[in-house]
């Protein structure tokens, strides 16, 4: 079953070292399976061009097979093995907002619905994210989504509201708005959506000349709003510990950033019941999370 699995993620990825990344192994191991499998099976699977491979006659009859074992596979998986018996490695891609909020909890769910299932943990920017996951670096993706490809399933997420943090030692003046204009405004990385966003409702609300600084870090922008270097509008669920601590305080100038959505993300084909089980108990933490 290892040899078809890798045979169909090499046809899938279109090639060995794509192929290597999404299994989790060398492309020595791909191309030893394949070769293997070819052995076993007396014919080869794969015309090879250069660097490219093509599928033979052979091999493309075997697609149809092997994706017939593959859904059967699944189908053991779903309702036959019970969940603690499960093993396999599940590679979660985050987005830091989420890692800093309700990530414990859900790694905490994860490992008590699938204790033999090990987990693998990237914190990225969105962008980054979606581009792992669509090359299968990663199988289930918490980002500022949806993704919107055909091949990619969204489960959304409640959102993030966002709310205006100044350092507390900054003199509030007698209209809150003035704040944004009179000191520079931190926000996302460049090339993100709430910093797309929030450029233009700037532009749209206060005009061009809005001194913006940009960080990758989103504790980075706390950190930065703490120590007097600017305004920003961050999520509330982030900076509530902060504000209590007396080291940050909200204002309102009258508007705010559009909440930061959410989805939990996967590729549909194949299908996978862990990544399918763990896209659901992302819905259910993030909405138990969202009640507190």
């Amino acid at each position: 079953m290892e040899q078809l699995r890798t045979f169909l993620e090499v046809v899938r990825l279109g090639g060995v070292r794509r192929a290597a990344q999404s299994l989790n192994v060398t492309q020595p191991a791909v191309s030893a399976r394949i070769k293997g499998l070819e052995e076993s099976l007396g014919v080869a699977l794969f015309e090879r061009r250069g660097a490219g491979l093509t599928l033979t006659k052979r091999g493309d009859m075997l697609v149809r097979y092997a994706e017939q074992f593959e859904t059967l596979a699944e189908q053991v998986t779903a309702t036959i093995i019970a969940p603690e018996g499960i093993e396999r490695q599940l590679r979660l891609g985050v987005a830091e907002t989420v890692a800093q909020s309700w990530l414990p909890d859900f790694v905490a769910a994860l490992h008590q619905h699938f204790p033999k299932v090990g987990i693998e943990m990237n914190v990225d920017v969105s962008t980054n994210l979606r581009e792992q996951l669509l090359d299968r670096e990663i199988d289930l993706a918490v980002l500022l989504g949806p993704v919107s490809e055909a091949s990619v399933a969204n489960i959304l997420l409640p959102g993030f509201e966002m709310a205006w943090y100044v350092a507390a030692g900054v003199t509030m003046p007698d209209d809150p708005a003035a704040l944004i204009g009179a000191h520079p405004v931190i926000t996302y990385a460049r090339n993100t959506r709430p910093h797309r966003e929030l450029k233009q409702a700037l532009f749209d609300r206060v005009g061009p000349g809005v001194q913006v600084f940009t960080s990758s870090s989103l504790s980075a922008c706390f950190r930065m709003v703490e120590a007097g270097l600017g305004v920003a509008a961050l999520p509330r669920a982030l900076g509530t510990d902060a504000e209590r601590r007396g080291l940050l305080r909200t204002f309102d100038p009258g508007w705010l950033p559009v909440p930061l959505q959410f989805t939990a993300s996967y590729v549909g084909d194949p299908k996978s019941h862990v990544v399918e089980t763990a896209a659901r108990l992302a819905l259910e933490v993030a909405v138990r999370h969202g009640g507190r």
